[in-house]
């Protein structure tokens, strides 16, 4: 088995990355038009249910599966007992969760007015147990999984332009964003034969495995709770048209994360690696480089959004989502804060088996999010909801951050702040001179002050010998995959 490079897993995560960022791109300014935000509210709002169960379904065990097959990964025999062990228990817990799921749907009326969507959800739930994608990551075989992922993402495209055509057609919608996400997880069970043996070899020993199981299924439970709890007290406070407009404003920022995050996607089986290997230096350094990559694109990223959210709107959505520009601003923070704990957290606290310390960072943040949307969701509706998901990413930070102790300062020392703030500013001033002076489409202005805002911070950065962005340019230049 090939384990490639780190910077080739970033180059291969990176492009499924870009088309998770394209897919909605192209489909949301044409869903947004077509079903409006009530029928856009209501896909949000079951989404948003749904994945309370497949949280159940799935317990901890993507986080889980990742860091104990990584440490496994030299041995197939050992590897293959484990990922049969982790199955089996996905397999019951999966049969437990839809059965509460269908129950649900048949009495509370809420979901009994969408039960066609949610019976589209409760299929995806299931074909989930297959997905395997954390065999996938802790082996570090991101060739297959981007090839398959653009693959499914080019049908369903296909499929969204040819079938939704009106309003009515969000049920059809529901399908194909489930078909994207599920499609390729039959493939993935079958390939996985190239890694492992699904022969039994000895008793299983599932108790091993349920103790950080459930450690990282409170971990994902927490997390959930701020990420879906806002839009589902939002659609029983405000109703689905709430829903629609905050739901723009989620999509921006959730898409500027997945850019940002990408990078510990492809480091935590690799960190996993180093710990079990007693290779200190290593997993520190690589610590460092990642905290730069936050820093260099998230501030850009969040100033630049925050400036130009109207816009955005505009392009993604059109007039009829105006409401979803407040939300959108304040909600850009939390790229920031999202990338940074994402660090401390998933890839610093978990390698090293500190993952309780994860969740009460989590259950801190958690708690924060349902007390500030209790009060602020009745009287500033999606702002309201916007503000208290900023909270909340902010206490998670600052808690993680402080069992890390002296850890955090010494890798701040590495970061150029102060270079990083200078070249921000510069292209700010830049972006507020479009925006005084240009005048033109929403897509030619967005498109000039990108080039422009990003443009001017990262000849700013170059220009003032930057390290991790020479670092970085020296490497692709000069380094093969």
């Amino acid at each position: 088995m090939k384990i490639h490079s780190v910077k080739y897993n970033f180059i291969m995560n990176f492009i499924m990355t870009a088309s998770s960022i394209l897919f909605p791109l192209i489909t949301f300014p044409y869903v947004s038009r077509v079903l409006l935000p009530v029928g856009n509210g209501k896909i949000t709002f079951v989404s948003s249910v749904t994945a309370y169960f497949t949280l159940f379904a799935s317990l901890g065990i993507p986080t889980y599966g990742i860091r104990v097959c990584a440490r496994l990964r030299d041995n197939k025999e050992k590897l293959s007992k484990t990922v049969q062990e982790i199955l089996i228990i996905n397999s019951a817990t999966m049969l437990i969760a839809c059965g509460v799921f269908l129950l649900s749907v048949l009495t509370v009326p809420e979901f009994y007015e969408e039960k066609e969507l949610f019976l589209i959800h409760i299929a995806g739930m299931v074909m989930n147990m297959l997905a395997m994608t954390w065999l996938y990551n802790a082996l570090e075989q991101y060739d297959y999984i981007t090839v398959c992922n653009l693959a499914v993402k080019a049908i369903s495209l296909a499929l969204m332009f040819l079938m939704v055509k009106k309003p009515e057609d969000y049920i059809l919608y529901g399908g194909i964003t489930m078909f994207a996400s599920s499609a390729s997880y039959l493939f993935n069970f079958v390939y996985a034969r190239r890694f492992i043996t699904f022969r039994k070899s000895g008793p299983y020993e599932f108790r091993k495995h349920l103790k950080p199981i459930l450690v990282f299924f409170a971990m994902s439970a927490a997390i959930n709770v701020y990420t879906n709890l806002d839009v589902v007290m939002l659609r029983f406070m405000k109703g689905n048209e709430e829903v629609g407009y905050y739901n723009t404003a989620i999509k921006v920022k959730t898409i500027l994360s997945t850019m940002i995050t990408s990078l510990g996607t492809v480091l935590l089986p690799r960190l996993s690696y180093y710990i079990k290997k007693d290779q200190k230096e290593a997993f520190y350094q690589t610590i460092a480089k990642a905290v730069n990559f936050v820093m260099v694109l998230g501030v850009p990223l969040m100033c630049y959004f925050i400036m130009f959210a109207k816009e955005s709107v505009l392009l993604l959505a059109g007039r009829e989502y105006m409401a979803s520009v407040i939300p959108m601003m304040i909600l850009m923070p939390t790229v920031l804060l999202i990338g940074l704990s994402n660090i401390t957290g998933i890839q610093v606290l978990t390698p090293q088996d500190e993952e309780k310390k994860v969740l009460y960072s989590i259950l801190g943040g958690a708690g924060a999010d349902f007390l500030l949307n209790l009060i602020l969701i009745p009287k500033y509706a999606s702002s309201g909801a916007a503000f208290a998901t900023v909270m909340a990413e902010f206490v998670v930070l600052a808690v993680q951050c402080a069992y890390l102790g002296g850890m955090v300062g010494s890798v701040i020392k590495k970061v150029s702040a102060g270079k990083i703030a200078a070249a921000t500013l510069l292209a700010v001033l830049a972006g507020w001179c479009i925006k005084r002076c240009f005048n033109a489409h929403v897509f030619v202005t967005l498109a000039v002050s990108a080039c422009l805002f990003f443009g001017v911070y990262g000849a700013a950065l170059l220009g003032m010998k930057e390290k991790f962005v020479w670092e970085t340019l020296r490497s692709m230049l000069n380094t093969k995959g």
